[in-house]
This record gives C-alpha cells, sequence and structure tokens, in this order.
C-alpha cells in the first residue's frame, strides 16, 4: 500500500465516523456552522487574497489561459459572495426529517418518503476555489460529509478555505472530520475516491468539464 492509499483511506474512515455523528446532529449546530463559516471568510479575505495570489501566480507561470486565471482568482468582491452564498444556504430551511410524499399501496401499509443524508460524498471539482465554500455549505445543510478534492491549480485557495470550514465545524460542536479536502495534487487521489475508499464514499459529485465527468462515469 502506498503512502497515498493509506491516506486516503485515512480521509475515508474518519468521513465515515463523521457522518455518523453529523447525521444525529441537531439542526440549529449545522445551521450554527455555517453561519460561523460566512463570518469567517469575510474576516478571513486578506489571508484567502494572499492564498489565491500564490495560486494564480503559479498558474500564469505554468502558461495557464487568462480565461481559466480568471475562473481561479478570488477578488473581494467574490469572497464577499462566496459568503453570501454560505449565508444563504443557512437560512435554507432545514430538509432533514420533511416527509415528501406519503401513500398506501394495496397491501395497506403506510409509506412515507423521508428526506435523509445520503452519508460521504466525493466532490471532484476543478478550477474554481469558490467550489470548496458551496460544496461544503451544501454538505452541511444536508447533513452530509464529504470528501472535497480540487483542481491542483486551486489548492492554496482551497485549503485556506478548507480550514475556516474544520473551524466553524468545531466551533458548532460539529466534528471536524465532516468536510475534509485531499490535500495533494497528486491525480492518484482521483483514481483512488473513485474506488470508493474501501466503501467510505457513497456517491460521487463531479463539477467540470466533459473529461472530468466522462473520467468518473467510467471509473466509479
Amino acid at each position: 500500500m502506498t503512502d497515498l492509499t493509506a491516506r486516503m483511506l485515512d480521509l475515508g474512515r474518519r468521513a465515515r465516523a463523521a457522518a455518523a455523528a453529523l447525521r444525529e446532529a441537531p439542526a440549529a449546530a449545522r445551521t450554527r456552522a455555517l453561519a460561523l463559516l460566512a463570518e469567517k471568510l469575510k474576516a478571513a479575505e486578506p489571508a484567502l487574497l494572499d492564498a489565491n495570489a500564490r495560486d494564480v501566480e503559479a498558474a500564469r507561470a505554468s502558461g495557464m489561459a487568462e480565461a481559466q486565471i480568471d475562473r481561479l482568482l478570488l477578488t473581494p468582491a467574490r469572497v464577499e459572495g462566496m459568503a453570501q452564498a454560505v449565508a444563504t444556504i443557512a437560512a435554507v430551511p432545514d430538509p432533514l426529517g420533511v416527509e415528501t410524499e406519503r401513500w398506501t399501496p394495496a397491501n395497506g401499509l403506510d409509506i412515507a418518503r423521508v428526506r435523509t443524508p445520503i452519508g460521504v460524498l466525493g466532490v471532484i471539482y476543478e478550477s474554481r476555489p469558490n467550489v470548496t465554500a458551496d460544496a461544503a455549505a451544501l454538505c452541511i445543510r444536508s447533513g452530509n460529509a464529504a470528501i472535497l478534492r480540487c483542481g491542483s491549480d486551486c489548492l492554496q485557495s482551497s485549503l485556506a478555505i478548507a480550514a475556516l470550514i474544520a473551524e466553524a465545524l468545531a466551533e458548532a460542536s460539529l466534528p471536524a472530520d465532516a468536510i475534509q479536502l485531499v490535500d495533494t495534487p497528486d491525480r492518484h487521489a482521483v483514481g483512488l475516491m473513485l474506488t470508493g475508499l474501501d466503501g467510505a464514499i457513497d456517491v460521487i459529485v463531479p463539477r467540470g468539464g466533459k473529461s472530468l465527468v466522462a473520467r468518473v462515469q467510467a471509473e466509479a
């Protein structure tokens, strides 16, 4: 077993344990974590812009096209927008435990469809660092743990955002491992996630171009 495989399997085990705790957590705790995250994103704007500047510098040095760099770039307005998006998700009514349908078949059973967490989501995305905050917020709101794998070009920005997510979760008395970011640019990490990490990941969610989606469809 390689070091990367061991590290990824450890992420999976920790995410699985966190998912069990998160699904039992009260809605108020998840709402508080999101409200805290929105505040932290605003307060950490200088640090986020500094981390993003390192990503942008490396992208330019590698010859990345300016259109792609624009997707990667964070500005004060974009940080504010990221924080506002998290605050908006925090304000969404809690979806868990909501009955969406009820019916009685011919055998007389009373059957209801109720919203519950999926478990652990593996989210794979490319150059936009705001997806780190967006994906985390949606998972927290819905009571799901997540393993996030960003594009290597936005790794420094995403690491800075992920640190704020962990702080917000801990301060809301939720497991910080509920949202974990793969902290290596090694592309083999994606392949390992697509194997499910020994059953730890329930669903893979790709957000990116056709090649990424095609790889997930072929290998997951």
